[in-house]
């Protein structure tokens, strides 16, 4: 059997098999896969998600693609509109600076608590996406090294011990990866690796003040890497960019 007729019978069968039984763990895994195209910059600002389409890659109903769609528009990532159907949410300037200044408000001051919890495993754990996103950069890998990038940050985040912030911060690194996306200039990853490495040193030597600055700079220098321009509306091909989901 041909490539071709392997990978049209393996979607039929999910197809067949999704559509019979649309499930939360099922919706969740492509809710997963959607939202992970969009931060790695696979499916860019602007570009269309039809549901029918989403139906055919994913296999599971029309009914639970547009769910998973309404989900992330609740997060920014996508946004709905009305005959047009849903895209790939493109922030605005506006969004753009706000977005910083909310992440201004909120990591910086999670700095006091995360240099008085942070344990030598957790200092480790920080060194390894550190250096995981590093090697991405290295290898040309941008997409992954800005999924990298984002995870940083989240991981700090969770550090401060609050859930809540935690999840805030995450949603706004994820509205941060599609600014990048729009407003970034090519080859740049806005939070570069040694920028990490520096802030860690900081929260391993338990210097809070120093981390807090360091921040605040950091995310400034993110914002001002970025120039407002323009881009082209795009219909990505999904098949290509969802072949072998593991949803």
């Amino acid at each position: 059997m041909s490539e071709l007729r392997r990978a049209h019978a393996a979607r039929k069968t999910r197809r067949n098999e999704g559509k019979a039984g649309d499930g939360a763990q099922r919706h969740d895994a492509i809710y997963r896969a959607i939202s992970d195209a969009i931060i790695e910059h696979r499916l860019q600002p602007g570009a269309r998600l039809r549901e029918d389409a989403l139906s055919e890659v994913f296999g599971v109903s029309r009914t639970g693609i547009r769910k998973i769609l309404q989900r992330l528009a609740l997060e920014h990532l996508v946004t709905l509109t009305p005959r047009r159907g849903a895209s790939v949410s493109r922030p605005t300037a506006e969004e753009a600076r706000d977005v910083f200044a909310a992440r201004q408000l909120v990591e910086c001051e999670l700095m006091a608590q995360i240099a008085s919890r942070v344990t030598e495993s957790d200092i480790k754990a920080l060194r390894d996406c550190a250096n995981r996103e590093r090697q991405a950069l290295k290898a040309g890998k941008q997409s992954e090294a800005i999924k990298l990038s984002a995870a940083f940050h989240n991981q700090l985040a969770a550090l401060a011990g609050n859930a809540t912030l935690s999840e805030f911060i995450g949603r706004l690194c994820s509205r941060s990866s599609l600014i990048l996306a729009v407003y970034g200039n090519t080859g740049h990853l806005g939070c570069e690796s040694h920028d990490h490495d520096e802030l860690i040193r900081h929260l391993e030597n338990g210097n809070a003040d120093r981390a807090r600055a360091f921040m605040q700079r950091h995310l400034k220098a993110i914002e001002a890497s970025l120039s407002i321009a323009e881009a082209p509306e795009e219909t990505p091909d999904l098949y290509a960019i969802f072949d072998g989901s593991p949803a």
